[in-house]
């Protein structure tokens, strides 16, 4: 399958570097989505460049660095044509697999952006966000601290995730922000609340992460129990399971329709209503959907040339207001928890 390059658009504004106007999300290669095939996870990020998607997410939890350690020979072959976002703050331990605890402290800040900077195998980090909030951080401290690693040379632009509208703004007092990544899809839109607002005000670019619902979106899945691996953290999710799970595959009946209409696939409706926000709302929306697969690659990719309609928008409005069970079993950490 062969397609146009996509559109681009500019990472944080105008001094910001050209970026596809949709991402990859790399998580899924390391962990989380079951086992991965290494050598087509690699020729889908081949794929990616060669369509224009050029903004390459990961983070140091995803496979506790290995996904960073994956991505390493890619980038060097590619450095002038990858814009890589990498995050700090959620912290595991080797001796606990469950534990998760969020650290914006300075000293670990300083910590975690020298061994990323080390598995990847660079020299500066094109975005670097702060992968989750502690509130008993103050954000001045963990900005301030952010912003020293710009003046360093080992960031270049500095990106938050799952924070509020006031949390954004309260940063970007501190420092421009160039990147706001929150989860945002036809099934999650909390951020509309005040993050989206906020972002548009300040000219920050809004990168949602699980456009597709970790895949709900795209019809694939009636149970997790019964249609994914042991190794899948979607078996545990509430969207994913029980009657959970049958309402909201109840809830996709628009997609279908849709799709048929247009002759594309139900995940790139969900997409190209993502992309879309960009219009709606005023700001920049560059989505990060994931996959190990060339062909799914190419799929997400020409989502960003469908436009749906008015009426179709107005279709796919309530569906979110209608989800059943939250995007985690443990709502603590998210942005929505402080709104």
């Amino acid at each position: 399958m062969t397609m146009t390059r996509i559109d681009t658009v500019r990472l944080g504004g105008q001094d910001g570097p050209e970026i596809g106007v949709q991402g990859f999300g790399a998580m899924g290669i390391s962990e989380f989505y079951g086992d991965t095939d290494e050598a087509a996870a690699r020729d889908t990020l081949d794929a990616a460049l060669e369509v224009g998607v050029t903004l390459i997410d990961t983070a140091d939890i995803y496979g506790s660095g290995a996904n960073e350690e994956f991505l390493a020979p890619f980038l060097a072959r590619h450095r002038d044509e990858v814009v890589l976002a990498t995050k700090f703050a959620i912290e595991r331990r080797a001796d606990d697999p469950h534990y998760r605890g969020i650290r914006n402290d300075p000293a670990y800040i300083r910590q975690a952006v020298e061994a990323s900077l080390r598995r990847l195998g660079i020299e500066t980090i094109d975005l670097y966000y702060m992968h989750r909030r502690n509130p008993q951080v103050p954000l001045e401290e963990s900005v301030g601290a952010m912003a020293e690693l710009v003046r360093e040379g080992k960031v270049k632009q500095l990106g938050l995730s799952e924070v509020t509208g006031a949390e954004l703004r309260e940063a970007y007092a501190v420092h421009p922000i160039a990147a706001l990544q929150s989860e945002w899809s036809l099934f999650s839109r909390d951020v509309e609340r005040s993050a989206v607002g906020a972002a548009a005000e300040l000219g920050v670019t809004f990168v949602p992460y699980s456009p597709l619902g970790r895949g709900f979106l795209t019809g694939a899945f009636a149970d997790a129990s019964k249609d994914l691996s042991g190794g899948d953290f979607r078996k545990f999710q509430p969207r994913f399971t029980g009657e959970n799970a049958a309402r909201n595959t109840a809830l996709l009946a628009p997609l279908h329709k849709i799709a048929a209409d247009h002759g594309v696939t139900v995940a790139q409706v969900a997409l190209a209503w993502v992309q879309q926000r960009a219009a709606v709302h005023g700001l920049t929306v560059v989505p990060i959907p994931g996959t190990r697969k060339r062909s799914r690659l190419m799929e997400n990719a020409a989502a960003t040339r469908l436009t749906l309609t008015a009426p179709e928008l107005a279709e796919l409005e309530p569906i979110a207001a209608q989800v059943a069970g939250d995007r985690y079993p443990d709502m603590s950490s998210t942005s929505a928890a402080r709104e």
